[in-house]
């Protein structure tokens, strides 16, 4: 359980946690300036400064204070670099004193974000199974039960298999909770894939089963590689990225929680990026559904850009063409089964599967692989796309180590959805 320390001074003195006891000096952000009043690196400097128990007495104190930085954080380049050259002492106190912090924050490297959000969700179970273990009411009692099935679930998350660490690059335990991990290394990965999901992707019932996802998809490139690349030991990594609010069918047709995707993807893409440094990885989306959205805005809008963007079941988003989008060399793919409605509805303003949009239109229907002569499957549903086995995961697993040539190409006679125009038809109910 997290315990926060209470520091008592003498009647009249200056608060340590606001203003440090001293002659004033400086302005606005000088030494004299309230903590509290402090906003973006000068908050976390000031903060850094404080003992463990400072920092946690003063969260205790300002309790929305992370949440107000984590909402408008500094860049992630200035975060990156503040933290560099920011000595062992403040990254200590922030560690212990601030994990919910440390974990969040864009530019922060991955194995202290790891070590932050562990710390977070053991904290959280913690208080709420004692929470649950006092005198609380029957909707509370529920409640809490299900906001610690859900911390269950990402700890679940977190357990090693087949040889993969795993790492938790975001967390956020409050309302529908919000998890990020990493499958692989992703501080030293050669290829790097994020996993936007679409509706109905929660954390209490999806993160499970999207890190395993995600861990299918490390061992199909490794594999990919190793036969391709033989000797030169290329390392990839995959994030099982659920951080923003999945839609339902309630208010799937409004973009709303694609905005909120849009920032948060952004945000991770940046953090990437500024983390790397100088080392940058070859850098792949892959999106579903409405996840597509998401990943279509953040591309097309603000500013971010990767190596590949791999699009499937998309609803499409107000871009028009691939033109639009900040991918290198417009290495922009889609796949879509015939019989999958949401592609073609154009209910977001586009529909990427048309001719007209640009991008490279991949199968996702069963067959057999040309190089291995394994048998694929095809995608039978709107949530098949990423199934091990088939060839939405084979083609996948290929986009994200950049070997397009070797995808396999739509085929309509297949099973694929191909339209020969971008003409945008009626949203199906």
């Amino acid at each position: 359980m997290l315990v926060l320390g209470v520091v008592v001074m003498p009647a009249g003195a200056p608060d340590p946690l606001v203003a440090p006891i001293g002659p004033s000096a400086g302005i606005v952000s000088g030494p004299s300036t309230p903590l509290d009043q402090l906003t973006g690196i000068s908050f976390l400097d000031r903060l850094g400064d404080l003992s463990r128990g400072e920092v946690h007495s003063y969260l205790a104190a300002h309790p929305d204070a992370v949440s107000e930085l984590l909402a408008q954080p500094p860049a992630a380049a200035s975060v990156a670099g503040w933290w560099a050259a920011s000595p062992a002492s403040t990254r200590r106190a922030l560690l212990r004193g601030a994990p919910e912090l440390v974990g969040n924050l864009e530019g922060v490297p991955f194995s202290v974000r790891d070590t932050a959000n562990r710390s977070s969700l053991a904290a959280a179970a913690d208080a709420l199974e004692k929470r649950l273990n006092g005198q609380v009411g029957r909707a509370e009692r529920e409640e809490l039960g299900t906001r610690l099935h859900m911390v269950e679930q990402v700890a679940e998350a977190l357990l090693p298999k087949d040889g993969h660490s795993r790492r938790l690059f975001a967390f956020d335990p409050t309302g529908e909770g919000r998890a990020v991990i990493a499958i692989g290394d992703l501080a030293r990965a050669d290829y790097v894939s994020i996993l936007v999901p679409g509706m109905f992707f929660g954390v209490d019932a999806q993160i499970a089963a999207w890190s395993d996802t995600a861990e299918s998809l490390v061992s199909d490139q490794e594999a990919w590689l190793d036969r391709l690349h033989p000797g030169e030991h290329l390392a990839v990594a995959a994030v099982a990225w659920i951080g923003y609010r999945t839609p339902s069918l309630v208010n799937v047709a409004s973009m709303e929680l694609a905005r909120e995707g849009q920032r948060e993807l952004t945000a991770t893409l940046q953090g990437l990026r500024a983390a790397r440094g100088d080392d940058q990885p070859y850098l792949a989306v892959l999106a579903h559904s409405y996840g597509s959205t998401a990943a279509l805005l953040s591309l097309a809008e603000d500013d971010v850009s990767v190596d590949a963007l791999a699009l499937v079941g998309s609803p499409g988003s107000p871009a028009r063409t691939v033109s639009e989008l900040q991918v290198t060399d417009g290495n922009v793919w889609v796949g879509a089964a015939d019989w999958d409605p949401i592609p073609a509805s154009g209910v977001f303003g586009s529909q990427p599967t048309s001719a007209s949009y640009g991008a490279h239109r991949f199968s996702v229907a069963p067959g057999v692989d040309p190089i291995t002569g394994q048998r694929l499957n095809g995608a039978v549903t709107h949530n098949d796309y990423f199934s091990e086995g088939g060839s939405s995961l084979r083609n996948l697993a290929l986009i994200g180590i950049d070997e397009g040539a070797l995808v396999t190409d739509a085929d309509r006679a297949a099973g694929d959805a191909i339209k020969a125009s971008g003409k945008r038809q009626a949203p199906v109910a």
